[in-house]
């Protein structure tokens, strides 16, 4: 999608195609004349900083990328990248260790962009109990810790459907960010064992409401929920790429199984 060298005015074409929208769509939403956004994408025109970072944000441009046609454009980047460690990351860090430690005695962690482990309570233990070594090295991929045979795979039960709906949010991901290293990982992880189809869950209700994951921990069966917590407003590509996973009991047993384990 942004291939280096390539133009400011070939990047929004690109990324207004992704978004299948014509330039007359474009120019009705970002306010500006379908005139002169044919001159900005044919190059007869050069777009201020303003005009493509509100392009941008009416193709739902990924902070990163925005940087990009702002460079391509001639101009300097509008948003930093810190990393997570950095003095200015200080409130994210701690919204995060709050998140994660409030959640506990269920599991929870922050993943990046790319699906990386970056921190987890330790409830998530449960999860990487039994996984290979290798799989446990980081970079953890949590994604590939989760479908692999050698990982998490075996011990879930409706393994089928919890592939499907991993594979179909990471496609989905993939697609609207244009991002070359999750279409690389979506195709990694379909070529693991697990089913193609969706399978219909093993439990009671809740089955009907969100699809569960399923786990055997041992000579017990956990039932789970899970969420996904972003940053509403980021101004920082490292921000906007993280994501809290967090895991609820889907039933009564989960709950006290979790808190049973928690005594031991």
């Amino acid at each position: 999608m942004t291939g280096p060298g390539q133009p400011v005015g070939e990047l929004l074409r690109d990324w207004r195609r992704s978004r299948r929208m014509s330039q007359l769509d474009l120019s009705i939403e970002a306010g500006v004349s379908a005139r002169h956004l044919s001159f900005v994408e044919t190059g007869r025109s050069r777009p201020s900083p303003e005009l493509i970072l509100r392009l941008a944000e009416q193709l739902d441009v990924p902070l990163a990328e925005r940087n990009t046609m702002l460079l391509a454009g001639g101009h300097a980047p509008a948003y930093p990248s810190h990393e997570l460690g950095d003095p200015e990351l200080a409130p994210v860090r701690a919204a995060v260790r709050q998140i994660l430690d409030g959640h506990s005695p269920y599991p929870a962690a922050l993943v990046d962009r790319h699906w990386h482990l970056v921190e987890a309570n330790p409830a998530v233990a449960l999860f990487t109990a039994g996984a290979e070594p290798r799989l446990l090295a980081p970079p953890i991929n949590v994604l590939r810790l989760s479908l692999h045979p050698d990982g998490m795979a075996p011990r879930i039960l409706n393994l089928s459907e919890w592939r499907a709906h991993l594979l179909d949010r990471l496609h989905r991901q993939a697609v609207t960010t244009n991002d070359p290293a999750l279409y690389a990982l979506h195709e990694e992880l379909r070529g693991y064992p697990g089913g193609d189809g969706h399978a219909a869950p093993i439990g009671d209700a809740v089955s009907s409401v969100v699809i569960p994951l399923q786990y055997r921990h041992h000579d017990r069966v956990l039932s789970f929920l899970s969420t996904t917590t972003l940053f509403g407003t980021p101004l920082d590509v490292t921000v906007s790429g993280l994501a809290i996973e967090a895991f609820f009991p889907a039933d009564p047993a989960t709950t006290e199984a979790i808190h049973a384990l928690g005594r031991a």
